[in-house]
């Protein structure tokens, strides 16, 4: 794996510019197959995305503004919750039916080139509609050289935090913790407050539910150490101090009640946009979850960069909102060419990322649009982009995440001493990789 230094100088070089409100036109080759002779076809496009609240509306106009365009093409929806749509998607594909295209996170893309789902981009797309996108955010999701899915734009964790819980506790809301230390001395008196009907209030929020995502959260916890769970070759590297800094941190927010436990990060959107929560981390889309509940908490919600723990200077994982592509022939193909075209745009994109899910766009020719400059979101973790770094891809990566979940179980409700949970992790993890 390449690292993403490229692409991190190119995106925090980017949020420098001001007064870059405009949007550019594409790069994309001018779309064909639109007219009255064409023959028919479906895309079948999975997205667990449809049955969210607050990304649904989107989804449902790309539909209808694409099928509007290319009235001999209609996108046929295949969804499923979150953490179902993958096992969904291989299921399907086992009888024989298998989709033509897929909405999905990057830690999915060595699951489904695995499955012998996934094919390299560059077999679909032309060369000049590739030739736009950053190669560094190419290389994140690739396997072997080649690209198995395209990013549509990129993430780092951030920490999220409620500005009017750190007035009410004394605290300056315009200096959020930049180290796990100031977040601790913060956290004591964040804990002390409660709703205004009675409910506690978390201080700080880290995901270690059962999911493939937490494994990731918490990976990017480790990186925050100075440490890391694989290699660049891709094997196991936990026998670190940094590692096990993570993991007592992550003990300690537990047994001081900082933490809510075993929480999935829906939950901890939850509890952030009740006002229950004062910090947690999450991709920076995570907001659309913490909005759609409550629609006020923009006026309360912060964001800044990954802290530094021990020796560590605040690296943290990105992210990525991906399109999987597969093979069903050259006339789904060819829809499926069409259909992206039209999605990765700044007119498609635009008001997507501005109000619904704040993110940097894969594009260069987007670096600039409104959605970016203008992210009052963005801005407050700008400066956590040039710490970012990948992680390697591996066949078993959701497995592996699972348990590093099952390890940060092990050592906060489960209450396990650190070196044997980690040294369970151990066996279970090598089991996996080798």
């Amino acid at each position: 794996m390449k690292k993403f230094l490229s692409l991190l100088l190119v995106v925090v070089m980017s949020l420098s510019i001001v007064a870059c409100n405009k949007t550019p036109g594409t790069t994309s080759p001018s779309p064909t197959g639109q007219g009255d002779n064409k023959e028919p076809v479906t895309i079948k496009f999975a997205n667990y995305a449809i049955l969210e609240t607050g990304y649904e509306e989107f989804w449902n106009s790309v539909k209808e503004g694409f099928e509007k365009k290319y009235d001999h093409i209609t996108i046929e929806w295949v969804t499923a919750p979150y953490g179902e749509i993958v096992n969904q998607v291989i299921n399907m594909a086992g009888g024989g039916d298998k989709v033509d295209i897929m909405f999905a996170e990057i830690g999915w893309t060595p699951t489904l080139e695995d499955a012998g789902l996934a094919v390299p981009v560059d077999t679909i797309l032309t060369e000049e509609f590739l030739s736009d996108f950053y190669p560094s955010i190419l290389d994140a999701a690739s396997i072997d050289g080649k690209v198995y899915a395209l990013p549509m734009y990129v993430s780092p964790y951030v920490l999220y935090y409620n500005k009017d819980l750190f007035e009410k506790a004394g605290l300056d809301p315009n200096s959020p913790p930049k180290t796990y230390d100031e977040m601790l001395e913060m956290a004591e008196k964040l804990s002390k407050l409660t709703t205004e009907d009675g409910n506690k209030v978390y201080a700080f929020g880290q995901t270690t539910a059962s999911v493939p995502i937490s494994g990731s959260s918490l990976t990017s916890m480790v990186y925050n150490f100075g440490g890391r769970v694989l290699n660049e070759e891709g094997k196991l590297d936990v026998d670190t101090k940094e590692f096990k800094d993570a993991m007592e941190m992550l003990k300690l927010l537990d047994e001081k009640g900082y933490n809510p436990q075993n929480a999935k990060l829906k939950d901890l959107r939850n509890l952030f946009a009740l006002g229950q929560l004062a910090m947690y981390y999450d991709q920076s889309w995570g907001f659309n979850g913490v909005s759609s509940i409550n629609p006020d908490a923009k006026n309360f919600t912060a964001s800044a960069a990954p802290l530094a723990g021990g020796n560590g200077t605040g690296e943290s994982v990105i992210e990525a909102h991906t399109l999987v592509l597969m093979d069903n022939g050259e006339k789904q193909k060819e829809a499926v060419r069409l259909l992206v075209e039209y999605l990765v745009t700044p007119e498609v994109l635009n008001d997507y990322l501005a109000d619904i899910t704040p993110a940097y766009p894969a594009r260069q020719s987007m670096k600039d649009i409104e959605a970016v400059v203008n992210s009052s979101v963005l801005k407050g973790a700008a400066n956590s982009l040039d710490k970012a770094r990948p992680t390697p891809f591996i066949p078993a990566m959701n497995d592996l995440n699972l348990e590093l979940t099952t390890l940060a179980q092990a050592i906060t409700v489960g209450g396990k001493d650190i070196d044997t949970a980690i040294e369970e992790f151990k066996t279970a993890a090598n089991a996996l990789i080798d």
